[in-house]
């Protein structure tokens, strides 16, 4: 059975390394728009559905995986940065704080309905400098990621602790994925 990731990001192809090699990547082109007032537990797992569905359509025999990650602070969801201003504006409010991130999980299998799922993990930044912020927004790094971090990558040096599941702050919980796989003899 052919396995697909709907997902171009290179940290969700390692991670799903971690539970299987083979697969292929076939990014899923959606409107990744939050309904507004919805909630937002709930809208990382319909992003992530709508992921493996668009994929799917394309693929009706292949089993799909999407995935879909937004940060949380004070009820605001933090997606990608538009620029490094909004970088640094989501920097600033992370601060000192904790917040949570959502990573919705979707796993489409033939002839099944879509199993969705979100895992919550808690996030505590340390105080940062405005420096700090600067000098991180200058490697790069947050602009391709929700809340503008990356906890993998230089983000590190900015997280005094999580409580919770590391992966799906990266973007894809291993262990809840490997389960409903294991479940749905997928592996």
């Amino acid at each position: 059975m052919q396995l697909i990731l709907a997902s171009q990001s290179p940290r969700r192809q390692e991670l799903l390394r971690l539970i299987t090699p083979d697969f292929t990547v076939c990014p899923a082109d959606v409107d990744e728009a939050l309904i507004e007032g919805a909630n937002l537990a709930d809208e990382v797992a319909r992003l992530a559905a709508q992921k493996a569905q668009a994929v799917a359509k394309h693929h009706p025999e292949a089993v799909v995986i999407g995935s879909d990650t937004l940060v949380v602070c004070d009820g605001q969801a933090l997606g990608k940065p538009t620029d490094t201003a909004d970088a640094h504006r989501m920097l600033t409010l992370l601060s000192g704080r904790t917040h949570e991130v959502l990573t919705g999980l979707a796993l489409w299998i033939p002839e099944k309905q879509v199993i969705t799922d979100t895992v919550i993990t808690t996030v505590h930044f340390a105080p940062l400098e405005d420096a700090e912020i600067l000098a991180y927004i200058q490697t790069g790094e947050p602009m391709d990621k929700a809340g503008a971090y990356g906890i993998q990558g230089l983000g590190a040096r900015l997280i005094e602790g999580i409580s919770g599941d590391y992966y799906s702050v990266m973007g894809l919980p291993v262990r809840r994925l490997y389960e409903r796989m294991r479940e749905n003899q997928i592996v």
